[in-house]
């Protein structure tokens, strides 16, 4: 009996080594992922459809982030929902560095607040791993367009008719123009929704919707195709990109408004990979080549660190907190 008890007890000791010591492995081998990190392909969500300006900037970027990581970037759009289909997958992706996405401010920050919606997701379920452009908003019309040919013929015009203007969904900087527009000058703006911004420019040049709201940079070749009028930019000073337009401000209208692009993970990303891809991304955002790419269709190449690309999100979070009542939450 007693060899028999030695026995199991020794039986159970053996156990209990093997399984610490496949603890040990396993935490080894995860070290070592974290070391070899990335290992393979890696995909970019893009939550808006191709040709708009968050795609057509991924993809400029795309090569110079696949140069410092050493493996490919696969740019992958999921759209619909106000951008809400691709940051949902991206919320839930395996926080492994494989799965990384855009984010666009504040679409995806009203995309949680309105209450209606009703989402479980917010700031808190990402990783920010740092900024890449700042765009603002502009107000255009086609370039045949007789019935105003000016910001402030646009808005006596809108006052007493009813216009509809280009949105790519509720309470993104497009909307927040619109409605800005209304509340303080009595216009009769009727935002129009679109997945993206190619699916805008085809509905203002098709004469179904009056008045394109875009980001700067997603307009700029349509200017200079001679295809639309732009009436003013919504920023505090001048654009680079357009210096010959006026901004709102300058024409007798306080209207700003901007749209942050950045990229993000889901959370509970180990540190050493959030790491990797944070240097990874700084470097491919402040390499002159992709710069220069990025000016010559207008976008203005702005880099944040994640820490403080996150506070720029917290911080445009409170701003629409404050819109609530323009939005009717």
């Amino acid at each position: 009996m007693k060899m028999k008890n030695s026995f199991i007890l020794g039986f159970a000791l053996i156990l209990m080594i093997g399984i610490l010591s496949a603890c040990g492995d396993s935490s080894n081998e995860s070290k070592g992922n974290s070391d070899k990190f990335p290992e393979k392909a890696i995909t970019l969500i893009v939550p808006w459809s191709a040709g708009g300006g968050t795609d057509t900037g991924a993809r400029i970027l795309q090569p110079y982030l696949e140069e410092e990581l050493g493996q490919t970037v696969t740019v992958v759009n999921k759209t619909g929902g106000g951008g809400w289909v691709g940051w949902n997958e991206l919320a839930n992706a395996k926080p492994d560095g494989y799965t990384i996405g855009y984010a666009n401010s504040p679409h995806i920050i009203t995309g949680y607040l309105n209450p209606e919606l009703k989402r479980d997701k917010d700031l808190d379920d990402f990783t920010a791993l740092g900024m890449h452009v700042i765009d603002p908003d502009t107000i255009s019309v086609r370039e045949d367009e007789d019935r105003f040919t000016t910001m402030e013929e646009l808005i006596e015009y809108a006052k007493e008719h009813p216009l509809t203007a280009t949105a790519t969904g509720e309470g993104t900087d497009e909307h927040l123009v619109i409605l800005n527009m209304n509340k303080k000058y009595g216009t009769k703006f009727e935002p129009v929704h679109f997945d993206g911004a190619a699916e805008t420019h085809t509905a203002v040049l098709g004469k179904h919707v009056d008045v394109l709201v875009g980001n700067l940079g997603e307009i700029l070749s349509l200017n200079a195709d001679g295809k639309i009028n732009v009436l003013g930019v919504a920023a505090k000073e001048r654009s680079e990109f357009l210096p010959d337009v006026p901004t709102l401000e300058e024409q007798g209208f306080e209207i700003y408004q901007e749209s942050s692009r950045g990229l993000l993970g889901p959370k509970d990303m180990d540190p050493e990979v959030v790491e990797k891809i944070k240097t990874a991304l700084k470097k491919a955002i402040e390499n002159e080549e992709h710069i220069d790419k990025m000016a010559d269709l207008g976008f203005g190449v702005h880099y944040e660190d994640g820490d403080t690309y996150m506070n720029v999100l917290k911080e445009d979070e409170q701003a629409v907190k404050e819109l609530n009542d323009l939005l009717g939450w």
